[in-house]
């Protein structure tokens, strides 16, 4: 895909690729350390700029899963909104068709066409449930 648009597939793109795909749901800060484990060299602007181009290229996106930086996935077949426990951080991964009936729902009553992949629901996980839920 880099190639048809004229760009070149260096290591640090190959690289931060590689760590959003392994990381699964990474802020661009673990993607940077998890890319410097393998090559020093590259700088957090470097992946800020990568993770732009990459987003650009529909090959990842990301989520505002906390108040901080967002959150960077790979993109599938398989759009899905997020699950965020307030106790541990914990991120599931919650499949579109469980998100279908609201989003035909904002589409029929008010026009509106949900962006599943930015859905991001906060609550407590199943671990955390009852064990630690006054504490969260």
């Amino acid at each position: 895909m880099l190639r048809s648009r004229g760009l070149r597939l260096t290591a640090p793109r190959q690289l931060v690729l590689e760590a959003v795909y392994e990381l699964r749901h990474a802020t661009p800060d673990q993607i940077h350390a998890a890319v410097a484990e393998r090559a020093a060299g590259v700088n957090i602007t470097t992946v800020y700029r990568t993770l732009e181009l990459l987003e650009e290229l529909k090959l990842i996106t990301h989520a505002h899963l906390t108040h901080g930086a967002p959150t960077y996935h790979a993109v599938d077949e398989h759009q899905h909104a997020h699950l965020v426990c307030r106790c541990c951080g914990s991120v599931q991964e919650l499949p579109s068709p469980a998100l279908e009936g609201l989003a035909g729902e904002l589409q029929a009553t008010r026009g509106f066409r949900l962006d599943i992949g930015h859905v991001a629901l906060f609550g407590v996980c199943d671990g955390c449930g009852t064990s630690r839920e006054e504490a969260c």
